[in-house]
């Protein structure tokens, strides 16, 4: 933890390096939702603005490396951070300066949620990009929270059932994240099964599979429901835990917005708090 001064804060604090979606069901937008709901003080570094909606991406205009960087800096500086996140981060430069603000600052834990491509298919990071975040933010990840798709592109290997998840967990490790989580909704049929390798033993999640098409920004708010686990100093397996069962919530109450892929709903979860007392 990033305790300026060495104060103790009143409520945990979480920072979410990431794009913008305007439409506010993926990116910035929706892990600030999700800090919120699990009562965390959320801020944010934006790396891009991305026109999009339900449909698709329709534009991107990326921040510069160096105000990315300002933004990090003054966050950290001033107020702390007890855990921090990475989404789409769009180019290898802005990699490399969440990486060099990461190590300059000692922020951890951080998890880097590899966005590589936008659920509609739009790119979200430039190609050379994928190897500097496997090079430079990867050793310094406390989780790397992959969906198969980008499990794959990381290691440059197939990932088609759950024994090769569980490879690519145990390779992602060995590449020096301190823990992974492959996360196994894109596979077809049965269960939503995840993989998670803590560094030394690998553990199955699984949650019946729900069937809709209201998945928008799910991998964001995976992400940021761990992250805040993280920064209330919960342990991993806590933390990874609470986090599936608040996106299993947020997809069954998916809500009905727009013409293609609705948003998840985070605040389904205060629902389901006030419901179970």
């Amino acid at each position: 933890m990033h305790r300026p001064g060495g104060t103790s804060a009143p409520m945990a604090r979480a920072l979410t390096i990431a794009g913008s979606d305007c439409s506010g069901g993926a990116g910035i937008q929706a892990d600030l939702k999700t800090f919120t709901v699990f009562r965390v003080y959320g801020m944010s570094a934006i790396t891009a603005l991305t026109a999009q909606n339900t449909r698709g991406v329709s534009g991107i205009f990326p921040v510069s490396p160096e105000f990315v960087r300002a933004q990090i800096d003054a966050v950290v500086t001033d107020i702390g951070v007890d855990a921090a996140k990475t989404g789409m981060l769009a180019s290898r430069e802005v990699v490399s300066a969440v990486a060099a603000a990461v190590r300059a600052h000692s922020i951890s834990p951080l998890v880097v949620d590899p966005v590589l491509v936008a659920q509609s298919g739009a790119p979200l990071l430039e190609p050379d990009g994928c190897a500097a975040l496997r090079d430079e933010l990867l050793p310094l990840a406390a989780l790397v929270t992959p969906n198969v798709p980008e499990a794959a592109a990381l290691l440059d290997m197939p990932v088609r059932s759950l024994a090769d998840m569980r490879e690519a967990a145990a390779r992602l490790v060995r590449a020096g994240a301190r823990a992974a989580l492959v996360k196994g909704g894109h596979l077809p049929d049965g269960d939503a099964v995840d993989v998670l390798h803590d560094g030394r033993d690998l553990r199955e999640l699984r949650a019946p599979r729900v069937h809709t098409s209201a998945t928008h920004g799910t991998g964001c708010l995976l992400a940021a429901a761990i992250t805040a686990g993280l920064a209330q100093g919960r342990g991993l397996h806590e933390a990874v835990a609470r986090a599936k069962r608040f996106i299993g919530v947020a997809i069954a109450a998916g809500l009905p917005f727009g013409g293609g892929d609705g948003p998840a709903n985070p605040l389904a979860w205060l629902e389901e708090q006030e419901r179970n007392g």
